[in-house]
């Protein structure tokens, strides 16, 4: 199984899955022979992620790429009811009033950012999943308000004003890459 190792200052040796292939990262101190181990006992892993893998590039092959004018459209849409949303979980998440400005955009890596100043940006194309998926979005974005940071307390947070946050949370994840295939070339 071809793999490729970085090394670094880090504690534990640990493997993810790139576009170009299984990439390890270990410490300085790790052996070859402690990497081979590691992935060799992480083969069912390394092979079910091959399956997701070889499944998300077969709906990506198959996926309608948007006109200028569907994109104009999706935008314009976006604009109108994603602040709506962050203006119906902004009191249930206890932030009401904090947030200052609200930008729409379509992010190649990112589905929303928030800052301390109360900035907070949503991804246009949070328009093309479940309405569930954009209020996950939504509920995390709103909640970094309460909490900078990815911390148990955080999430404490957001799963108290969204309980299903995990099973949207996934599908964005399984499913995001298909979002981004929508898009017309000349915006990515």
């Amino acid at each position: 199984m071809q793999y490729q190792v970085i090394r670094s200052s880090r504690k534990s040796i640990g493997m993810q899955m790139t576009e170009s292939g299984i990439v390890v990262r270990a410490p300085y101190f790790a052996t070859m022979y402690q990497i081979e181990r590691f992935v060799r006992d992480h083969e069912p892993w390394i092979r079910k992620q091959l399956e997701k893998q070889q499944s998300r590039q077969a709906a990506l092959s198959s996926v309608k790429v948007m006109t200028d004018e569907q994109f104009a459209r999706l935008k314009k849409l976006a604009k109108a009811y994603i602040p709506q949303r962050i203006a119906y979980y902004a009191p249930l998440v206890g932030v009401a009033g904090r947030v200052t400005k609200i930008s729409i955009r379509c992010q190649k890596t990112k589905w929303g950012s928030c800052t301390s100043k109360g900035s907070i940006s949503i991804n246009c194309l949070l328009m093309l999943a479940p309405k569930e998926v954009l209020d996950a979005v939504v509920v995390h974005e709103l909640c970094h308000l309460i909490e900078m940071n990815h911390s148990q307390r955080f999430y404490a947070n957001v799963t108290r004003v969204y309980p299903q946050y995990k099973k949207w949370f996934k599908w964005l994840k399984d499913n995001g890459a298909v979002l981004q295939a929508t898009v017309p070339l000349k915006y990515r």
